[in-house]
């Protein structure tokens, strides 16, 4: 058959079209995974359904456990917000970020989660709560503490921005995007924040560059009044009476801070408070499905790893305590769900103990992206991918280096956590407590006090002591650790990480000049 010049060009044509597209299919097919990071706020293990709690509603969290890994023992090594998110995206200890309360600023100075994405050429997003910027306590209304600028305090979150630094108002909430120009929500926040979520998954459905999103919803951290949840969802939990811990008390904890003590009239409002956390925790839920129905639906589904998870959780009175920042499991102990249809089995649960360190080191190496020599949280991409925790830790460690928000001592702890004890033992006067959470699942029967048990507190004394030692951690009262910061802002910490306050001049008088940062976002009600 003799083929004419057009009809060889046409068709030469053709085959090197057919050969593009597949070629940027198997592109497509071939790269790294997608990552979305999603985690609430004050979200506790204990109060999602897969987890046996029989009052949440929690059907696509509960899905989303039965897809993919989950991490049933993981914890927040130190259970409280600004500390907790230092860790993530730094994979260190707290005294390793210098993170010692919350309202200090984070140094950029680390190798962070978002510049390893970056150098691996992904597309990074940020979506809600950031909490490693303002460095005053309170005043989270103003432009200059809800304002993270673009470049090094965004850490590497460079490609996509709709964040404010703390608030929890859920209702006409702030949030900026590439300038200081604040915008305010009507809707529902997290239902807002999903929906920005979802466009640009949809925006980059088909692109070649692999994406890593973290949405940081503020539920179900309070206030937890009845006009701070969406109306349907505080519909299911009316009249419904959720009963209290076994541990709850109504005296407050001595070693607890002023953030951590029981409020006046607490025993009044406390199931009030409670059925509102549960109708908050139900609306992320229904924004979970939403998003996993968005990655199907954009055919991401399968080379998405998807985590769900939690910064800490709440007491609710548990052992006289409100709030968080404690070893005690229902503050420590977090959700934490993995589904990468591609490589992770249905229904896989891990007994591998993970902490908040572990978390950019284990997904960076599931996405083969080069770990930061300066992590210090361990790499459990076995224990993820397979179930298994052989060669995983023998215990996860934790800090309670300061009081919440505050240079105040009185509160600090260390503990550890292994697959059936918690310890912890208090700075101020070295009391110890120890806990089998299996045979004592509240905690009520402290160990460190029986004579039998005593090899034991020997032994978990000692590998905490030891832990402790090799992360330079001395063990100080809060106020001590003043000298890591000045104004607020983190310039020392155990490990050596300076910030360059210059520069950060540079920065702030470049986006705040004159008074302009001390203008409110909104008369609207911000922070809490």
């Amino acid at each position: 058959m003799i083929v004419n010049r057009r009809d060889f060009v046409v068709g030469a044509a053709s085959t090197l079209a057919s050969a593009k597209l597949m070629g940027e299919a198997n592109a497509r097919t071939n790269r790294r995974p997608n990552l979305v990071y999603v985690f609430a706020d004050q979200l506790r293990y204990s109060s999602c359904g897969y987890a046996g709690d029989e009052y949440a509603r929690t059907q696509n969290i509960d899905a989303l456990a039965a897809q993919g890994c989950n991490l049933h023992q993981a914890i927040s090594s130190t259970p409280v917000c600004a500390p907790y998110r230092a860790s993530l995206m730094t994979g260190k200890y707290q005294s390793s970020t210098g993170m010692v309360i919350n309202e200090i600023r984070l140094s950029p100075e680390h190798e962070c989660f978002g510049h390893a994405l970056k150098k691996a050429g992904y597309k990074t997003a940020y979506i809600g709560k950031w909490h490693l910027w303002a460095n005053q306590l309170g005043h989270h209304n103003l432009v200059k503490n809800g304002f993270v600028p673009p470049g090094p305090y965004r850490l590497g979150f460079d490609d996509f921005w709709e964040a404010y630094n703390f608030n929890h108002f859920y209702y006409h909430s702030p949030y900026f995007n590439s300038d200081a120009t604040p915008h305010i929500r009507e809707q529902y926040e997290p239902d807002a924040q999903t929906d920005v979520a979802i466009r640009h998954l949809k925006a980059l459905a088909g692109k070649s560059e692999p994406f890593a999103m973290f949405l940081s919803w503020g539920p179900p951290h309070s206030p937890w009044g009845q006009g701070n949840v969406h109306p349907r969802f505080a519909e299911m939990f009316r009249g419904v009476n959720i009963p209290l811990s076994p541990n709850y008390l109504t005296v407050s904890d001595p070693y607890g801070d002023n953030w951590q003590k029981l409020p006046a009239k607490f025993d009044a409002t406390v199931r009030d408070d409670i059925r509102t956390y549960y109708a908050q925790v139900a609306n992320l839920d229904w924004n979970i499905g939403r998003l996993m129905k968005a990655l199907d639906e954009t055919g991401q589904a399968d080379n998405t790893i998807v985590v769900f998870t939690s910064d800490h959780g709440e007491m609710f009175g548990s052992h006289g305590r409100h709030g968080k920042l404690i070893f005690y499991e229902e503050a420590a102990r977090i959700p934490f769900l993995v589904r990468w249809p591609k490589k992770i089995r249905a229904k896989t649960v891990s007994d591998v103990l993970l902490g908040t360190p572990d978390i950019m080191p284990t997904l960076l190496s599931m996405m083969e992206i080069p770990v930061p020599k300066s992590v210090e949280g361990r790499d459990l991409n076995r224990a993820v991918t397979t179930g298994s925790d052989n060669g995983g830790p023998d215990a996860a460690h934790m800090q309670g280096m300061g009081a919440t928000a505050a240079w105040a001592d009185g509160s600090e702890w260390r503990g550890l956590r292994d697959n059936r004890y918690t310890y912890g033992i208090y700075q101020r006067d070295r009391k110890e407590l120890l806990f089998d959470n299996r045979r004592d699942p509240y905690q009520l029967n402290n160990l460190a006090d029986d004579k039998s048990k005593e090899s034991l507190l020997v032994h978990c004394r000692s590998v905490s002591e030891t832990w402790r030692k090799e992360m330079n951690d001395t063990f100080e009262p809060c106020t001590w650790y003043q000298r890591w910061t000045e104004d607020r802002n983190i310039v020392d910490t155990a490990t050596g990480v300076k910030q360059d306050l210059e520069a950060l001049k540079a920065v702030t008088n470049h986006w705040f000049p004159g008074s302009t940062g001390d203008r409110p976002v909104s008369a609207k009600p911000v922070g809490n």
